[in-house]
This record gives structure tokens, C-alpha cells and sequence, in this order.
């Protein structure tokens, strides 16, 4: 079996896997990264969303073979004690309900803010259409991320 180095959450891990293995799979069953949920297994849900050199991938699409030495972030990584502002802000709006969903509307949003820092509204439902929640808590999402926006403009302070 193929042996690959990954860099993921800034640390290198070495890896045997078959070259056409999700990258979903290896993170959770290879590496204990369970923050990133298996949905629909198809690309299409967003659970599985996580970085890869900063823009946001569906692991569950990804062949290992494919990542190389990019950096990988997932969940986990943005902030391991929760101090993100999106982290924050999802935390001050009550996002989750079941949960399963907010780990790749999370790395989806973080990534997006990184390449809009002042979005608007419609922005911010235009880049987060692509990941689905169940629950149907679009408007608090959408009201998260505008906040965390506002709080990494003042460098974390509201």
C-alpha cells in the first residue's frame, strides 16, 4: 500500500492508504479526527467540508493521492479551545441543534471570511449554500457569521 505524508493541523502524519481512500477516511479512522462527519458521501451535503491550503474541499470527494504535502485543516485545527471568532459567534447564536452539520459550515465560513472579511448578507448565503443543515438553521448561520466578520475586524473583541 502507498505511503503518504500529510500535513494536517500543522502536524506531519504518515499514512498508508489505497490511492483512491476519501481523505474523510483517513482523518477520522487513521488519524481520530472525528470533528469532520461522513453526510452524503457524495460532495454534495458539506459535513466533510474541511481546508485544504485554505479553501474549503469535501474530504469525502478527496483521494489521499490528491492532497500531497498541502496543508490540510479541519475542525480540530482552527482553534483547538474554541477561540475562533466563528467558533465564538456560533456559540452567541445558538447555531446548532443536532450539530452534525456545523463542523463543515464552520470550515466553509472561516475560509470565506478569509477571502471576504466585510461580506454581506447575500455573500454570506451565497458561500454557504453549498452546505446543508438538516435542522434548517440558516438564519442563525448567516447571523454568526456577519458576527464573527465584525469581531476578526477588531481582532477578536466585540
Amino acid at each position: 500500500m502507498p505511503t503518504y505524508n500529510l500535513k494536517v493541523n500543522g502536524a506531519l502524519h504518515k499514512i498508508e492508504a489505497a490511492a483512491d481512500t476519501p481523505l474523510l477516511w483517513v482523518l477520522r479512522d487513521q488519524l481520530a479526527l472525528t470533528g469532520t462527519k461522513f453526510g452524503c458521501g457524495i460532495g454534495q451535503c458539506g459535513a466533510c467540508t474541511i481546508q485544504i491550503n485554505g479553501v474549503p474541499a469535501r474530504s469525502c470527494q478527496t483521494p489521499i493521492s490528491t492532497v500531497g504535502a498541502m496543508r490540510i485543516t479541519t475542525i480540530e485545527g482552527l482553534s483547538p479551545d474554541g477561540s475562533h471568532p466563528l467558533q465564538k459567534a456560533w456559540c452567541h447564536h445558538d447555531v446548532p441543534q443536532c450539530g452534525y452539520c456545523q463542523a463543515g459550515q464552520i470550515m466553509t465560513a472561516a475560509a470565506f471570511l478569509q477571502s471576504n472579511p466585510t461580506p454581506t448578507e447575500n455573500e454570506i448565503d451565497s458561500a454557504m449554500a453549498g452546505n446543508l443543515c438538516r435542522c434548517g438553521t440558516y438564519l442563525r448561520i448567516r447571523a454568526a457569521v456577519n458576527e464573527a466578520a465584525k469581531l476578526m475586524q477588531n481582532g477578536g473583541r466585540p
